[in-house]
C-alpha cells in the first residue's frame, strides 16, 4: 500500500474565547488520506472542519502534533517553506468559486501555472486539457459572469489542480448549488480526483455526496471518527 499524501498525528487546536477560555477545536486528530482516495468530512457546523482543512492545507497552524504533505514534515517549518510546500502539493477549493472576474475560465486556471514558471503554452495547454476533462472546454474563452454556478465551480476544481498538486482540500465545494447540479459537479470533480491520482479530503454537508466517496470521516467533539 502507497505512503498516505496526507498524514495528520496527534493534531491539536484550541482558541481562546475570553472569559470562556481556551475551546479545544481539535483534540488528538488521526488522519491519513492516500492517492486516489476520495475523503469525505462530515460534521456540523462549527464543529472544527474549517479549522481542520486550514491545518491540513498548511493556512493555519495546530498546536501540537504532527502534519505530512507528500512525505514531507510540515510542522515546524517558517513561512516560506511552508508557501513553497503548499504551492507545490496542496489545490483548494472552497464553497464559492472566488474566480478573477476580469479573466476568462481559461486564463483562471492558466494564472497559477504561470505564477510556478509554467511557460504560456504548456500552462494553456494544460488549462484546456482539465477544463475539457469536466465537460466545459466550449467555455473556455468565457468570463465567469457568463457562465452559471456549477460551470463556475468546475472551472475552480481546474485551477486548484492546474499545477498537479498531489493534494486536493475541498470545503463544501458543491454547498452553493442546486441538488441537480451539485451532482453534475460532484461527477466532474470525481473525474478529476481519479483522472489525476489525487488524494482528496472533501469536507460537505450532502451526505449522499459522502456516501458516493471512498470513506466517510466526521468529528466528534473534536476527534476524527471513521464510520
Amino acid at each position: 500500500m502507497s505512503d498516505p499524501v496526507l498524514r495528520l498525528d496527534g493534531v491539536e487546536k484550541g482558541y481562546n474565547r475570553g472569559r470562556v477560555g481556551e475551546i479545544l477545536v481539535l483534540q488528538g486528530v488521526n488522519l491519513q488520506v492516500r492517492a486516489g482516495e476520495m475523503v469525505a468530512l462530515v460534521a456540523p457546523s462549527g464543529a472544527g472542519k474549517s479549522t481542520l482543512l486550514h491545518i491540513a492545507g498548511l493556512l493555519d497552524t495546530a498546536d501540537a502534533g504532527k502534519v505530512e504533505i507528500g512525505g514531507e514534515a510540515a510542522t515546524g517549518l517558517g513561512d516560506r517553506r511552508r508557501t513553497a510546500l503548499r504551492r507545490r502539493g496542496i489545490g483548494f477549493v472552497y464553497q464559492f468559486h472566488h474566480l478573477l472576474p476580469e479573466f476568462s475560465a481559461l486564463e483562471n486556471v492558466v494564472l497559477p501555472q504561470l505564477a510556478n514558471g509554467v511557460p504560456r503554452r504548456e500552462a494553456a495547454a494544460r488549462a484546456r486539457e482539465l477544463l475539457d476533462e469536466v465537460g466545459i472546454a466550449d467555455r473556455a474563452d468565457h468570463r465567469p459572469a457568463a457562465m452559471s454556478g456549477g460551470e463556475q465551480q468546475r472551472v475552480a476544481f481546474c485551477r486548484a489542480l492546474a499545477n498537479r498538486p498531489g493534494l486536493l482540500l475541498a470545503d463544501e465545494p458543491t454547498g452553493n448549488l442546486d441538488p441537480g447540479t451539485s451532482d453534475q459537479v460532484f461527477a466532474a470533480l470525481e473525474r478529476l480526483v481519479r483522472g489525476e491520482g489525487l488524494a482528496a479530503l472533501i469536507a460537505t454537508h450532502n451526505l449522499d455526496l459522502a456516501a458516493r466517496m471512498d470513506r466517510v470521516v466526521r468529528l466528534d467533539q473534536g476527534r476524527v471518527v471513521t464510520q
